[in-house]
C-alpha cells in the first residue's frame, strides 16, 4: 500500500474513533464513517469524512476497513454471523481492529477473515483520547508482518509508534497487559496523592514532585487523577471525557481471564479490578478511570 488517498471504512466513533477518523480525513484519505450514534458523526464530516447510512453502507468499496468498538461482543457481532460484515466486505480489503476485546475474539475474527481470503490485523491503542487527538497513538499489532506493513500508512496517519506484538490476538494480550498495569499505577498514584492531602499538603506540589521523581508515570504527568493538578486532565473537568472506568474495568477483566488460561498469577491485577468495580457501583462507571480517586478522598 503506498502513500496515496486510501478508501477508508471507519466503523466506531467514540471518543477514540472520533478523532482517529478524523486524522485520517485531515491525512487526505477517503473516510467513510458510521457510528450507531448519529451525533457522533458531526465532526468526523467536518474534518473531511463522509457519513455512511450503516456499517454495511460504510465498507462497499472500502480498500481498508477500521473498527473501534467497546467490547467483543461489538466486533464479533459486527463482523460474524448472517448478518455479518465479513460475508460482504470487498474482495482484498483489509480489516484493521482496534477495539481492545479478548484476545480470542480477536483470533475468531482473524480466523474468519482468513476463510475469505482477507488480511487483519488487530491493533489496539494506547495514549488516550489526547492521543487520539493529537495522532500520537500507540498501536499494539497481532497478525502477520504482511498484513502491518500494508496497514502501516494508515497508522502512521493515527499515531507514532508501531509494535508488532505476533500472530492474530498477540495485539490484546499485550493491550491488556499494558492496561493492567495502568490500572494499577493510577490507584496506587490516587492513594499516594490522597495520603498526601489528607497531611495537608498541596496536591499539585505533590504531584510535581513526584513526576519528576521514583515514582513518575502518565498518571502524574499527563492524566493526574486529583482535580485542579492538571488543566487538561479529565480530573479537572469533573472526570468527563478520557477513558471510561468501566472499560478500564472490562479490560482488568479480561487480563483475569488471560491469567487464568495460562495459570498466571496477578494479584494486584485482581485488586484494581475490585477497586474499578468498587467504583462503578458508586455511581462513576461512566467517569474517566482516574476518578476511583474519589474512593480514597477524605470526606
Amino acid at each position: 500500500m503506498e502513500n496515496y488517498m486510501t478508501r477508508i471504512a471507519f466503523i466506531g466513533l467514540g471518543n477514540m474513533g472520533g478523532p482517529m477518523a478524523a486524522n485520517l480525513a485531515k491525512a487526505g484519505h477517503a473516510v467513510r464513517a458510521f457510528d450507531l450514534n448519529t451525533d457522533a458523526l458531526a465532526p468526523v464530516v467536518q474534518a473531511g469524512a463522509s457519513a455512511a447510512a450503516s456499517a454495511a453502507d460504510a465498507v462497499v468499496e472500502a480498500e481498508v476497513v477500521i473498527s473501534m468498538l467497546p467490547a467483543s461482543r461489538h466486533v464479533e457481532g459486527l463482523y460474524l454471523g448472517d448478518d455479518g460484515l465479513m460475508a460482504t466486505l470487498p474482495d482484498g480489503a483489509l480489516v484493521i481492529d482496534c477495539s481492545t476485546i479478548a484476545p480470542a475474539s480477536a483470533q475468531k475474527v482473524a480466523a474468519a477473515a482468513k476463510a475469505r481470503g482477507l488480511q487483519m490485523i488487530d491493533a489496539p491503542v494506547s495514549g488516550g483520547t489526547a492521543g487520539a487527538q493529537a495522532g500520537t497513538l500507540t498501536f499494539i499489532v497481532g497478525g502477520s508482518a504482511d498484513a502491518l506493513e500494508r496497514a502501516r500508512p494508515v497508522l502512521e496517519a493515527m499515531g507514532k509508534n508501531i509494535f508488532h506484538m505476533g500472530d492474530a490476538g498477540a495485539g490484546q494480550v499485550a493491550k491488556l497487559c499494558n492496561n493492567m498495569a495502568l490500572g494499577v499505577i493510577m490507584a496506587a498514584t490516587g492513594e499516594a496523592i490522597a495520603l498526601g492531602a489528607a497531611h495537608g499538603l498541596d496536591p499539585k506540589v505533590l504531584s510535581q514532585m513526584m513526576a519528576v521523581s521514583t515514582s513518575r508515570s502518565w498518571a502524574t504527568e499527563v492524566c493526574n487523577p486529583w482535580p485542579g493538578v492538571l488543566e487538561n486532565a479529565p480530573a479537572s473537568r469533573g472526570y468527563t471525557g478520557g477513558f471510561g472506568n468501566d472499560l478500564m474495568l472490562k479490560d482488568l477483566g479480561l487480563a483475569a481471564e488471560a491469567a487464568m488460561g495460562t495459570g498466571a498469577a496477578v494479584p494486584l491485577g485482581e485488586l484494581a479490578r475490585n477497586l474499578y468495580a468498587m467504583n462503578s457501583q458508586a455511581g462513576n462507571g461512566g467517569l474517566d478511570f482516574s476518578s476511583v480517586v474519589t474512593l480514597l478522598q477524605r470526606r
